[in-house]
């Protein structure tokens, strides 16, 4: 079966036009108005906002700031449900209302609302491989240039020092003039945002290395400005609304570039009384184009991890609000905004594209998934990514960074369960037209095996059902009475694995100095043996079973190289770019001296007498390789070291075990050929095969049953004590003597369904385990001593289904 990756959504795709579409960003803003921001500003005219009046009711409107007093009561106070102020009535009224000096003698924060139904939002990587990734990286040369002028900036003066005393001058004082001023002339426009940000006027800083941003002295005025009175905070809203509305004619320049990287970081952002203004900053942002992009991205990577961090929560926080509002009356109609979430989506993908630009990351990829998006239909966002991938209608899969491993599962799963279902129903149908009885194991892939010949059974079934792979797996072991529940199915592939994996089967090798497996570069006539290893992979990952398989990052890596199997046959599989980083990961005493040889001030070629020549011992004999051709005869010297590293690496990850790899990989993809495998990262197939190292051993405590024991009993209480205080080297020891595997499923603790049993053995045994059910045999010990010293004992000295 092969597959076609849908085509990426384009920019547009991300963006569906407005009722705004067309026009220049002012009447954007306003969905019909072509008013300029010199009228809008011009409200204090009551006889211009009656002429405008019947006008304005067309227009997209934002929310009016709250004062502390409605903040506090947790929302804004309106007439009647959906209706909120304009653009002219919002500063109108900011205009008109001249706080006394008694409102500024108090600092009063603008108030969050506390959002109970959302959780902390956790977040992912742009992968050069997907399509329906944003690549920035590389750019032709026409879409860096020209570059417009940058106008003239005013000359502003004050420093970070001058601010911090105005600020504590303000506090002892109570009076806000000089901070206030500062506030509404700083962000009263883009030109003058970089007047008063820039590091140097006059300089352009027209580069994606160094954005010219004064980080400090941005920090320094957005830390002080929640705690500003509510006229200072508000007139920054309106300096970011003139900013918004002004009318752009040509390109962006780079001062433009910069003052939007400076108003992302507004902490303000956070309350969703300024969504609307937020919303409309994200929309302008994801609307520029590619090359502005470029610089916005690089840029990022610049910014202090915490700062980073909380751009990303924020970005997070309002797609989650948008989709499950707390109080839905606080934004527009759905379908007055339906861009906001493309918006913010793309405008993430900047920020996870600058993360993964940078080794190690920033953040964690992990931290741009958004759990909210588990509770929305991801069959729809899927099946929608499939069949529009390249028309305006966006889904989350364009930018899969921010779907959660967990929801990823779900889509797999699903996918897998509807293509087994369309493959049965087929079978059904078969049956029924050559009037055949239809037989129920149709709907499964039945695996009939001897334990005696375990893999050769095991290669010759699934060879023989290569149609069936993505059915139900049930398996039966042959001469033995009973039922596949799910305990013979897992025992099934803790048996293969530990006599695939086993040394002196010659499959793979184990490196102790990296407690990893990798594949055995020794030629052999059939590598059907490396495919029956991938499809077991596959057929775990379909039936929830988690593998104790290890395998290091890059084999992940090459399984998705390429994500869909390509129709012709003839193209090249499993092949990635590899570094050396990559072989430290597997064999690190090798890669410390190539390391070292890179790094070597003396003469390479005299010193080291190596050419471009590599050998390896094969069945006690030593064969050699050229790295490139002639390679016996070219010397490595100082200036091809790297090159000699670069192809040295290369030939043991990707050439040498090309066939092994591709017969693994076509294994793997043989039972998971979906288009879902486009919106993984390598890092998200190891943990749904191998399940994540994470443990959480007071989340399996709620979630384990008892048989013969209640959870309040004296002996499970000395069990979780003991436990709940073991280091983690001895609960990953406890799991992997319980459970076959010292990791955890995708769905967490409660997905293994852990049993404590009460054994009625003496108190002078040991604990039992029957990994096929996760269940753990426990006598009932006396006192916590006793019970802390058995268990020690047989988690310590237990083989096992260890691979070593």
């Amino acid at each position: 079966m092969s597959l076609q990756s849908p085509p990426a959504a384009t920019a547009a795709a991300d963006l569906p036009p407005g009722p705004g579409a067309g026009l220049p960003p002012s009447a954007e803003l306003n969905h019909g108005s072509a008013a300029s921001p010199a009228a809008e500003e011009g409200g204090e005219d009551e006889e211009e906002e009656e002429e405008e009046g019947e006008k304005e009711k067309e227009r997209e409107k934002l929310p009016p700031i709250p004062s502390a007093s409605s903040a506090a009561a947790g929302g804004l106070e309106r007439g009647a449900k959906n209706q909120f102020s304009t653009f002219s009535n919002f500063i109108t009224t900011i205009n008109q209302k001249k706080e006394g000096i008694g409102n500024r003698n108090s600092p009063t924060q603008l108030v969050i609302p506390n959002i109970k139904n959302v959780r902390d939002l956790p977040p992912i990587c742009l992968d050069v491989r997907q399509k329906q990734r944003i690549s920035i990286d590389t750019l032709p040369q026409e879409l860096k240039a020209p570059v417009p002028p940058e106008p003239s900036l005013p000359i502003r003066t004050k420093s970070v020092k001058d601010f911090q005393d105005d600020v504590e001058k303000a506090k002892s004082s109570g009076d806000w003039k000089a901070v206030h001023d500062f506030y509404s002339t700083s962000f009263d426009s883009f030109l003058e945002i970089n007047a008063a940000f820039k590091k140097d006027t006059n300089s352009p800083f027209n580069t994606i290395e160094d954005s010219g941003i004064n980080a400090k002295f941005v920090n320094v005025v957005y830390d002080a400005l929640l705690n500003t009175p509510q006229d200072v905070q508000k007139s920054v809203l309106k300096g970011i609304i003139n900013g918004l509305l002004q009318e752009w004619k040509g390109p962006r320049t780079k001062d433009d570039l910069r003052a939007y990287c400076i108003l992302l970081q507004n902490p303000q952002f956070s309350n969703t009384s300024t969504y609307v203004i937020y919303a409309h900053l994200l929309r302008q942002i994801a609307a520029l184009t590619e090359a502005d992009h470029h610089f916005l991205v690089h840029w990022s990577k610049k910014i202090s991890q915490r700062r980073f961090k909380q751009l990303v929560d924020r970005l997070l926080q309002f797609i989650s609000l948008r989709l499950f509002p707390a109080k839905p009356e606080e934004f527009p109609p759905m379908v007055k905004c339906t861009w906001w979430i493309p918006s913010a989506t793309k405008v993430l993908a900047l920020f996870n594209a600058a993360n993964s630009l940078i080794s190690p990351p920033i953040i964690s990829y992990t931290d741009f998934y958004n759990s909210t998006l588990d509770h929305i239909d991801l069959m729809e966002e899927y099946h929608n990514w499939q069949c529009y991938g390249n028309s305006h209608r966006f889904s989350f899969c364009q930018y899969p960074f921010i779907i959660s491993i967990a929801a990823k599962k779900v889509i797999i799963q699903r996918d897998s369960e509807q293509q087994m279902i369309s493959i049965a129903r087929q079978s059904l149908v078969d049956k029924v037209s050559r009037r055949q009885k239809p037989d129920m194991n149709m709907l499964f892939l039945n695996v009939k095996v001897r334990r005696t010949h375990l893999v050769s059974d095991s290669l010759d079934e699934l060879a023989r059902k290569r149609a069936d792979l993505k059915k139900k797996l049930k398996v039966t072991f042959v001469g033995e009475a009973g039922l596949d529940m799910g305990g013979l199915t897992k025992e099934w592939f803790l048996l293969l694995i530990r006599q695939i994996f086993h040394p002196d089967y010659g499959m793979f090798t184990y490196h102790k100095d990296s407690h990893c497996h990798w594949f055995s570069s020794f030629k052999c006539d059939n590598y059907s043996e490396f495919r029956l290893v991938g499809a077991l992979m596959g057929l775990a990952v379909y039936n929830s079973i988690t593998l104790d398989i290890r395998f290091p990052p890059c084999c992940y890596k090459k399984l998705l190289s390429p994500p869909i199997v390509p129709c012709d046959h003839n193209t090249l599989v499993g092949i990635c770019d590899v570094a050396l980083d990559d072989l430290f990961q597997i064999m690190p005493e090798l890669a410390h001296g190539l390391s070292e040889l890179l790094s070597y001030e003396g003469n390479v070629e005299e010193d080291f007498y190596s050419t471009f020549q590599v050998f390896q011992e094969e069945f006690g004999v030593i064969k050699s390789y050229n790295l490139k051709p002639n390679g016996d005869k070219i010397p490595v010297t100082n200036q091809n070291r790297k090159e000699y590293v670069q192809l040295y690496v290369d030939f043991l990850l990707n050439k040498s075990i090309y066939k092994q790899f591709a017969a693994f990989y076509y294994g793997f993809h043989s039972v998971c050929a979906s288009y879902a495998l486009l919106l993984l990262r390598p890092e998200e197939v190891e943990i749904l095969v191998c399940g994540s190292p994470e443990l959480d051993m007071s989340a399996l405590q709620r979630s384990t049953q008892y048989e013969g024991y209640q959870k309040t009993d004296l002996t499970i209480r000395y069990f979780w004590d003991v436990v709940l205080g073991f280091s983690l080297d001895l609960q990953k020891k406890l799991l992997h003597f319980a459970t076959g595997s010292d990791r955890v499923p995708v769905g967490g603790m409660a997905d293994l369904n852990f049993k404590i049993s009460k054994s009625e053995t003496s108190t002078n045994w040991l604990p039992v385990a029957h990994t096929c059910f996760n269940q753990l045999c426990l006598p009932p010990y006396k006192n916590r001593k006793e019970l802390k010293q058995k268990l020690i004992i047989g988690i310590s000295n237990a083989e096992g289904f260890g691979l070593e």
